[in-house]
């Protein structure tokens, strides 16, 4: 009975035998077909919707690349990409901040757990919160910035009305929680590093910036390289803050252009569905040059460590 039983044995199935690959897929799965049905699909659908002149409700007509041609003599378009191009710049700001925090967080002092959970306070608040907090913070007569000015002698400004200064205030309330996302990512990479490697350096006679910089630094990469994706991508696709202090005002000055793409497409000034996707498209071409210069950093980075 044990040979015939041995004999009739073909082995492991196919199944078994690739367990190992075909789990990870199946788990997967539903997350792939989540992304691509979202995600992936809507992307080509507004490439697609940008070759057309359509108002959403009635019939879409072809016109070809007409959509992107309008953008280049828009001057509203002009603006709100200039725009975008200062929230990167001036973004950028809080990953520095976030160190700096990081490194005075991760200090031994006295109440230093009453300085961490302020520091932390602005990443739990909704972007909608933050505008309004900083949006009664700028108020030209009862706001907190007038009441410091005027207490030192200095004249009141109106920070959301003037046309030059509305677009650097709201990067400033951005930079908030901002700052506070990237104050975390380091604690979190301060927290992984080295002792041994700090030790060697002191030995060394490396300390202040030198510590900082030869020590330090190399060892959160990481948590910079994730700072920077996440900052970037977080200024490109600015909106919400925008949309509650100021609404795209004064006069158009503070648009981006994810919300000039919200104006011409869905707002009740627009219903231009085809131009509203070529901004669309410009946008997502932007940040796709960011991402894939990250991804490829990331596999270059990975392909040398392992040589």
């Amino acid at each position: 009975m044990a040979v015939a039983a041995s004999e009739t044995y073909a082995g492991p199935t196919w199944l078994q035998r690739n367990r190992m690959i075909v789990t990870p897929i199946l788990f997967l799965l539903p997350g792939l077909l989540f992304f691509g049905l979202y995600v992936i699909i809507p992307i080509f659908q507004s490439f697609n919707i940008s070759l057309y002149r359509w108002d959403g409700l009635g019939e879409a007509t072809y016109i070809g690349l007409a959509n992107y041609q309008e953008l280049l003599t828009d001057r509203n378009f002009e603006i709100s990409l200039w725009n975008n191009v200062r929230w990167l710049a001036l973004y950028l700001l809080a990953i520095p901040l976030g160190l700096g925090i990081a490194l005075f967080l991760n200090q031994t002092v006295t109440g230093i757990r009453v300085y961490k959970s302020m520091f932390f306070f602005p990443f739990v608040l909704s972007q909608v919160v933050v505008g309004l907090v900083f949006s009664w913070f700028y108020l030209p007569r009862e706001g907190l910035l007038n009441g410091v000015l005027t207490l030192f002698g200095m004249e009141p400004i109106n920070v959301l009305g003037d046309p030059d200064l509305a677009t650097y205030g709201i990067i400033a309330a951005g930079l908030w929680p901002q700052t506070a996302y990237c104050m975390i990512l380091y604690l979190t990479g301060l927290n992984a590093v080295d002792p041994e490697q700090v030790e060697a350096g002191r030995l060394d006679g490396a300390k202040g910036w030198k510590m900082l910089w030869y020590v330090i630094l190399p060892q959160l990469k990481p948590a910079t390289f994730i700072a920077f994706v996440v900052t970037i991508i977080g200024a490109l696709r600015s909106f919400d803050l925008i949309s509650i202090m100021t609404n795209g005002g004064p006069f158009g000055s503070t648009r981006v252009l994810s919300f000039y793409m919200f104006e011409k497409a869905l707002s009740e000034f627009g219903f231009r569905m085809g131009y509203g996707s070529a901004i669309a498209v410009v946008l997502f071409l932007i940040m796709l040059v960011f991402i894939g210069y990250f991804l490829w950093q990331m596999w270059y980075d990975e392909r040398e460590a392992r040589r």
